[in-house]
Order: C-alpha cells, then sequence, then structure tokens
C-alpha cells in the first residue's frame, strides 16, 4: 500500500475514522475542517494513494510555552528578553485502528517532525510540543525522545534533536 499524507480538503472521507480514542475521532469528523478554516491549525491526513479515505492524521499550529517551563540546560544562552519561547504545537496524531501494527503511526509522526523542522525554517521555533492524551500516548512519543517539560503533562523535543535524530521522509 502507498500511503500520502495531504492537508484536509472536503473531498477527504472522514466519517469512518476510528483510532478507539473519541476525542481524536470526534475531532477529525467534526471539528478539524472548521479549525482549518478559522486558521487555528493545519491538519495532514493520510490516505491510501489514490483514495480519499482518511485513516490517519496530525495537526500542527504555532505556539509559545512560558520560558520557565524549559530546562535550564536548554534556554541558558537564549536572552532573558523572551518570556514565552516559540513552539510548533503538534496538537492531534490519531491512525485508524484497522492500520494499527503497519508502523504508520510513526510514519505520521516522522512525517510531522519533518514538517515542523521545516516550518521551524521559515518562521522560527525552539521545540514541538505534545499534550499526550493518555498514558499510551505518553510511551508513544516518549519512545521517539520527546521529554516533559517540567512541572506539566506537556512533553517536547527540541528542533535541533529532530534535526540531528529523526529521518529525513517525503512531505
Amino acid at each position: 500500500m502507498k500511503v500520502t499524507i495531504q492537508l484536509l480538503s472536503k473531498s477527504h472521507e472522514k466519517s469512518g475514522f476510528d483510532c478507539g480514542k473519541p476525542l481524536l475521532d470526534n475531532y477529525i469528523r467534526t471539528q478539524a475542517s472548521q479549525d482549518v478554516k478559522r486558521d487555528l491549525s493545519a491538519c495532514y491526513v493520510m490516505t491510501e494513494e489514490g483514495n480519499t479515505l482518511v485513516f490517519g492524521y496530525y495537526t500542527l499550529s504555532s505556539n509559545s510555552i512560558e520560558r520557565t517551563l524549559f530546562p535550564a540546560n536548554m534556554i541558558a544562552r537564549l536572552p532573558p528578553s523572551y518570556g514565552d519561547l516559540p513552539t510548533i504545537l503538534l496538537g492531534r496524531l490519531a491512525l485508524d485502528k484497522r492500520m494499527h501494527g503497519k508502523r504508520l503511526g510513526e510514519y505520521l509522526l516522522i512525517h510531522a517532525l519533518n514538517r515542523c523542522v521545516e516550518v521551524s525554517q521559515t518562521i522560527g521555533a525552539l521545540a514541538v510540543v505534545v499534550d499526550p492524551i493518555d498514558e499510551q500516548a505518553e510511551e508513544f512519543y516518549s519512545s521517539y525522545g520527546f521529554i516533559f517539560l517540567p512541572g506539566s503533562k506537556k512533553m517536547f523535543m527540541a528542533i535541533k534533536t529532530i534535526e540531528e535524530s529523526i529521518p529525513v521522509i517525503g512531505k
């Protein structure tokens, strides 16, 4: 199966999407298109090439995180005048249950991280931030190198770390 990842459009079929997490299922079915129209996020969907059925997706949006939440070693060289630091929020990432076990969740994540590196070269961003929905999501992100922001349930990975450790794939 050859997959493609592209921006969500009206032609994509998302009504049957089922990752097993109602919050993520309902988001792609009912809210994602509205968020895109309102410029609140960009939603990238995974389909089989030549098909419009969505079986995976992720969202990206601009974000900032309070400087004091980052580890001291990461912000030591940054000017103290920046109270909030620019980041990219990987807001949602989900894969339909029918596609589990094929490493497509990993492919979605790597695609998203590559996209974040590309964007950071245009607008500047220190890190990618995620807010895991549950322990399973925490384990998934941890396995790829995301670490918790101290005193927060959010996790992050520095753009520099992504550039050094995540393989580059086609956008």
